[in-house]
């Protein structure tokens, strides 16, 4: 079955996007994405990460109310920032050590950091131990380096069942 149907989900999904970028319901449209949600996961499943069971949905939740939370408040500090005295400003790259292991998980913090304003993710080393980060303003780098940790880190490896070293 796993070989014929390789992601449910995502070919559910991509046929519901598909009807509502052609915002109908026809029947000729509901077969078309259905066949377009079959075929497209099929012809790329050996690209496709590994998405980890989540242990509580709950928990799911509340971190993404948290980072839209995070993500609100930093508008109004980079904004603050930007049309604010530029001298105050303290731009660095900080490196920041991973317990996250699997990709997926790396991924989903990389994009946080990188949504909320004011730091971006630079880039990750090769043995996926440390991520660079860039920051608008890092008056206190150790600072930056645990609020990253134990607001992001530590949340997703309970969120995620994966490997943690």
């Amino acid at each position: 079955m796993r070989r014929l149907l390789p992601n449910p989900a995502l070919t559910l999904l991509l046929a519901l996007l598909w009807l509502l970028l052609n915002n109908t319901w026809a029947a000729g449209h509901v077969l078309l994405g259905l066949f377009l949600g079959w075929a497209i996961p099929l012809l790329v499943r050996g690209f496709l990460i590994e998405v980890p069971a989540v242990r509580s949905p709950l928990k799911l939740l509340g971190f993404t109310l948290k980072v839209l939370y995070d993500i609100a408040v930093a508008n109004i500090h980079v904004a603050k920032l930007v049309l604010g005295p530029r001298g105050q400003l303290q731009p660095a790259f900080i490196e920041v050590p991973m317990e996250i292991e699997h990709p997926f998980v790396l991924a989903v913090l990389t994009s946080i950091i990188s949504l909320t304003p004011g730091t971006v993710s630079a880039s990750l080393r090769a043995d996926h131990k440390v991520l660079l980060i860039h920051a608008l303003d890092a008056p206190d780098i150790e600072t930056l380096i645990a609020e990253v940790k134990s607001r992001y880190e530590t949340p997703l490896l309970e969120i995620f069942v994966c490997s943690r070293s």
